[in-house]
């Protein structure tokens, strides 16, 4: 794609769908560094950058180099008692492990290690793959898992556990950091500036300009709903997949006009995280010894040793992370279920949809952040082990809570929002796929005509 002045058009219009409410409308031509949002709900639908690969590239390789150092540098030097411990990340999945507690050492590793050095990686073969003369095979695959994993990469909310394991490590041992730790912190800045600056749909369409789609694409770009249509929830390109065995023409993703069986299994999900959040918050998630004295210590008791030690924040930031979090999770899945499976009026179906539609986004993205517990716990279980002086031990109860996040995670994503939108329709005996709407284009938070 061509440089483009302040004013000229990067993008012209196109037909999309929007994945919050399942309107069907024409996002317009816009230029660069614009948002153009579903004029029905307010869900983004596409984003444009001056630049929409380049500094994307520049930051994803600086996001390698520094990951690297992250896994590669000690985190941290601790010592009491004339015992000193140098560690990195790797010891905390290890330090699992030898405590019997291997699915949560793979879910640590996985969120920490391999799902963000496939994400970066994956990205880069992508975007170097583009600007070459003869491009690298298998473009779309790569570039769908890369963004995939992007869900599971998590190393934010690592940082934020490293945060809190310095802190609760303060009143036990002495504590000297190491260089893994500010590259974690840079890393952090440096995946949010690289998301920020990609424009995942311009790949898409570079993908699909340089020939590797999964099928011959159609001459004519549709520009208004036929019956049958659907967008790509990956690559968001409107087809007709009953054209194509089912998949999208470009991506290869499988595409359905709604989500199977989306109630059936986010309720069982639901229930499954209902089930296991008992356990989570019953039994202990750490032991701490000091002196041959101490007690298995659950999230809650945890939170009111912090509030004991008037630590305060740190309390609250526990607190919310690892119990209001999944809780708020659990109860806005089950709030957006009933509202979508058992109004039988208008007016129970049709209540705060967009209101509705913004909490099923904040549910699906906060969930990941209750992961700082687990976080922690391992970075504890593997940085204090002073003998008799004072050890720190992962419990059961970190098992538990880990499948809670895991299991809601999953259950967000397998909830349909635009199910909430057909059930009001229906509920209102109004048309469930209204059409022949433009989407809303902003520049700098100016609201702008649609052409």
């Amino acid at each position: 794609m061509a440089a483009a002045g302040p004013t000229a058009l990067v993008t012209g219009p196109q037909l999309r769908e929007c994945h919050g409410c399942g309107l069907f409308q024409i996002v317009p031509a816009m230029a660069a560094n614009m948002r153009s949002d579903c004029e029905r709900c307010g869900t983004p639908l596409r984003a444009t950058r001056a630049d929409p690969t380049g500094h994307c590239l520049a930051l994803t390789f600086a996001s390698l180099v520094l990951f690297a150092v992250l896994w590669l540098s000690m985190l941290m030097k601790v010592s009491t008692a004339g015992i000193v411990h140098e560690t990195g990340l790797l010891s905390g999945p290890a330090e699992l492990v030898r405590h019997g507690l291997w699915p949560l050492a793979i879910a640590v590793a996985f969120t920490t290690a391999l799902a963000p050095l496939g994400k970066f990686a994956g990205t880069l073969y992508v975007l170097v793959g583009l600007r070459m003369k003869t491009l690298p095979p298998n473009l779309r695959g790569v570039f769908l898992i890369s963004r995939k994993l992007g869900t599971w990469s998590m190393l934010e909310v690592l940082l934020l556990g490293v945060f809190v394991a310095y802190t609760k490590l303060g009143d036990l041992v002495t504590i000297e950091l190491g260089a893994a730790v500010y590259a974690l912190g840079i890393l952090t800045v440096v995946i949010v500036w690289a998301e920020l600056a990609l424009d995942p749909q311009a790949v898409w369409e570079q993908i699909e300009r340089r020939g590797q789609t999964h099928a011959p694409m159609p001459a004519v770009a549709p520009m208004e709903y036929r019956p049958g249509a659907a967008g790509c929830e990956n690559c968001h390109l409107v087809c007709m997949p009953a054209d194509y065995d089912g998949k999208c023409p470009r991506c290869g993703s499988i595409v359905h006009e709604r989500k199977p069986d989306a109630i059936g299994r986010t309720i069982a999900l639901v229930v499954a995280g209902a089930i296991l959040y008992i356990p989570a918050n019953v039994y202990p998630v750490l032991t701490v010894i000091q002196l041959g004295s101490g007690s298995p210590s659950t999230i809650m008791g945890g939170v009111e040793e912090l509030v004991s030690s008037k630590m305060y924040p740190l309390a609250l930031l526990v607190f919310f992370a690892s119990v209001l979090v999944p809780l708020f999770k659990l109860l806005g899945l089950a709030a957006m279920i009933s509202t979508t499976s058992l109004a039988n009026t208008a007016e129970g179906a049709g209540i705060l949809l967009r209101q509705r539609t913004r909490l099923y986004f904040i549910v699906a993205w906060i969930g990941r952040w209750s992961m700082v517990d687990i976080f922690m716990e391992s970075l504890l279980g593997a940085l204090v082990q002073f003998g008799s002086a004072v050890t720190i031990d992962p419990g059961d109860g970190a098992m538990a809570f880990c499948a809670v996040v895991i299991v809601t995670i999953f259950a967000a994503e397998a909830f349909d929002p635009r199910l909430m939108w057909d059930a009001a329709a229906r509920n209102a005996h109004r048309p469930s796929r209204p059409t022949g709407t433009t989407a809303l284009a902003f520049n700098s938070g100016q609201r702008q005509s649609s052409a």
